[in-house]
């Protein structure tokens, strides 16, 4: 699935320290750089074979205009409270807004409660935090798979095909791949949004091992399999840069 959000991304970070997620377009018809906001986002386009630079340059020179369309709109991302030990803190899980506590034990483990999460770190601390983050990335994949494994076994007889592998991981750009071998890779922010829109993904992923392009029959097959499929195409496209940052601020550089 060659997308985060459908599309190649750009990060523009800004002045107070917002960081603004713009889509690059290059189109044959265009005589020159246009970038355009709408409630879906920021977009750029530009004639094929601008330099990368000019580009840049070009969303550099416009960010004040562009933070200011986009906060307008509600869709500027705002910087995330970092992860500190011992203070409570809400995430977002599967959808949902949940609190991920503290508390000391004799070994590390996350405890799941009603209402959210309990990460356990045994004294001296340390290392909580990179221990902490492990255990966070661990436990999401773990949902995840969970999840994944179910719905597979579902899929796997209507398609009449199956994937070699699957990893789990944060990915950058992408929310999840099918490599040559036919692997599927899914990213881990995925366990941080409603189940349906990681299903979305999973079943994106599985229509490409009967077509690999996003061909008209290629949607056909998704439309077969998950008929809601533009509602979470939707959802990922308003709140996957959100989810991004939440997995960053919580596993960091741990799970890459």
């Amino acid at each position: 699935m060659a997308q985060h959000l459908e599309g190649d991304w750009l990060e523009l970070a800004t002045i107070s320290g917002n960081t603004i997620m713009v889509l690059k377009a290059a189109h044959p018809r265009a005589r020159r750089l246009r970038l355009t906001v709408t409630a879906k986002g920021a977009r750029v386009s530009y004639p094929q074979g601008t330099h990368p630079a000019q580009v840049n340059a070009f969303l550099r020179s416009h960010a004040e205009w562009l933070e200011q369309k986009l906060d307008e709109l509600n869709l500027i991302l705002k910087p995330l409270p970092p992860l500190r030990v011992g203070y409570s803190t809400d995430i977002p899980l599967r959808g949902e807004t949940v609190t991920l506590d503290w508390a000391e034990g004799p070994y590390p483990r996350i405890e799941p409660g009603d209402v959210g999460l309990t990460l356990v770190i045994p004294r001296p601390h340390s290392r909580a935090l990179p221990i902490a983050r492990g255990l966070l990335a661990s436990h999401l994949e773990a949902m995840m798979r969970r999840d994944v494994s179910r719905w597979l076994a579902g899929y796997v007889p209507q398609l009449g095909l199956a994937p070699t592998a699957l990893k789990i991981r944060p990915m950058k750009s992408l929310w999840g791949s099918l490599d040559t071998r036919d692997r599927i890779n899914l990213d881990l922010a995925l366990a941080l949004a409603p189940p349906a829109a990681l299903r979305y993904v999973l079943v994106h992923e599985l229509c490409h091992l009967k077509v690999r392009s996003h061909a008209p029959r290629f949607w056909a097959q998704v439309e077969n399999l998950f008929p809601d499929w533009r509602e979470q195409r939707d959802w990922l496209r308003l709140n996957g840069a959100t989810l991004k940052a939440e997995l960053d601020r919580l596993v960091g550089d741990v799970a890459d």
